[in-house]
């Protein structure tokens, strides 16, 4: 809070596009889509006709025992999204899909009777990758592998293992994407000495967000779940960034051909109008708890707004527009636009290092006198591009392009020189 005091909160009065508009009359390029939600940028026509139309209906009605067109044929599209998933239960945000999901994960476990060593039945365990980040309730932080937010709670934390030595790789031409072999044996070691208890592994796949925007290997992801499934246990995907085309597939698991036993879906579900996730769910951990109630088989978890009907019609629509708009083809032919701009900063300003990016997300970091431990570079940086026109907050002293995915080929151009300056005032070139 104490940096607000010589840098005031930006206030917004109008967005559209990739644009925010300040009360003071500047305009500035939204470079990180407003926390990677608005995968269809700032008041697309489609989605504002969409949430109108089902006000005039009704806004909310309670899920339980009630249904509606809307989220009927929503649920329908994402239940075939993926092959298997065909079961879809909604929650209010990111964080508490992935509550459900990891809910869902040892309850079922417990009711398949899973045994542990010497055939009792242990504690389940968890666990999750090196890097990682999957919200910031209790839960989910104790998933996450991001010290800066999880620090302060460790004693709310339940104990997870974490898989290390993940095969990262700088893009999709690494040799490492199709081919870990090497890396595996050490990763599968780690695997094994959780084992018999393990319950299940809870990942982002291929693309790590507040942990740096990481990419790993597709290789790795192939085996991680064949791993899973040869040991019954559960692969929770945390799709919640990489969901919807930010990767360049609908779902970044795509990129490896697997298909996990539960999936978190939020931020581009609605394109970042409103609060919604999701979690689908594969046909078999729906088996578990089909049954007549009251016989230890009822999942109760309740979010009051699960399902609401604003968010169920924006995020039907924005399907809709994924699909007409062809955003998949567009983000997969931008990818190359996007790095080499970025390349074309690092060269300008020979201050970043480890570049690297998948689909609509670029990373490099800072590097170079005045980037130390403590220094803040990171943060210099976004405040001097917020000056010069565009909001590009930095994760550390990591600089990361993500821009709407329908976003113009110009856009690229005025971040690609805003970033270039940013960064020069900041460090010097």
């Amino acid at each position: 809070m104490k940096d607000y005091e010589d840098f005031p909160p930006l206030e917004i009065s109008s967005a559209a596009g990739c644009y925010l508009h300040l009360a003071d009359g500047r305009k500035l390029i939204d470079a990180v889509s407003s926390w990677w939600c608005k995968t269809l940028g700032h008041g697309h026509p489609r989605l504002k006709a969409a949430l109108t139309r089902q006000a005039e209906r009704f806004e909310h009605v309670i899920l339980a025992n009630t249904t509606n067109d809307v989220i009927a044929r929503l649920s329908a599209r994402l239940g075939s999204l993926a092959p298997g998933l065909s079961k879809v239960f909604y929650a209010g945000d990111g964080s508490s899909a992935v509550e459900v999901a990891v809910k869902l994960a040892v309850h079922a476990a417990h009711l398949r009777g899973k045994r542990g060593k010497r055939g009792k039945r242990g504690k389940p365990k968890l666990m999750s990758l090196e890097n990682g980040y999957h919200g910031e309730t209790a839960l989910t932080l104790a998933l996450g592998d991001v010290g800066i937010y999880s620090d302060p709670y460790r004693d709310l934390a339940v104990e997870t293992a974490r898989l290390r030595g993940l095969p990262y790789v700088a893009s999709t031409a690494d040799p490492l994407w199709a081919d870990c072999s090497a890396a595996w044996p050490a990763l599968q070691s780690q695997l094994d000495a959780q084992l018999p208890d393990l319950c299940a592994v809870v990942i982002e796949p291929i693309l790590q967000g507040a942990g740096g925007m990481r990419v790993y290997s597709a290789d790795f992801l192939r085996r991680l779940r064949a791993w899973t499934a040869a040991h019954g246990v559960f692969l929770i995907a945390d799709e919640i960034l990489s969901g919807f085309g930010r990767t360049g597939t609908m779902l970044a698991c795509e990129h490896a051909g697997v298909v996990p036993d539960l999936a978190c879906l939020s931020k581009g579900l609605t394109a970042g109008w409103l609060p919604m996730s999701a979690v689908l769910i594969s046909e078999s951990i729906y088996a578990d708890f089909y049954a007549d109630y009251g016989q230890g088989r009822d999942f109760l978890h309740s979010n009051t707004y699960a399902g609401n009907a604003l968010a169920a019609a924006v995020a039907l629509e924005a399907l809709d527009i994924y699909r007409d708009e062809k955003i998949i083809d567009r983000v997969q032919s931008q990818s190359v636009a996007l790095r080499a701009a970025f390349a074309r900063v690092q060269s300008a300003t020979g201050r970043l290092e480890n570049l690297r990016g998948i689909g609509g997300v670029v990373a490099a970091d800072l590097c170079g006198p005045g980037t130390e431990k403590g220094r803040r570079a990171g943060y210099c940086v976004y405040r001097e591009a917020v000056e010069r026109g565009a909001l590009l907050r930095t994760l550390g002293n990591t600089v990361y392009w993500l821009l709407p995915l329908n976003a113009p080929d110009e856009v690229i151009s005025d971040l690609e020189s805003i970033t270039v300056q940013a960064i020069a005032a900041t460090l010097g070139v």
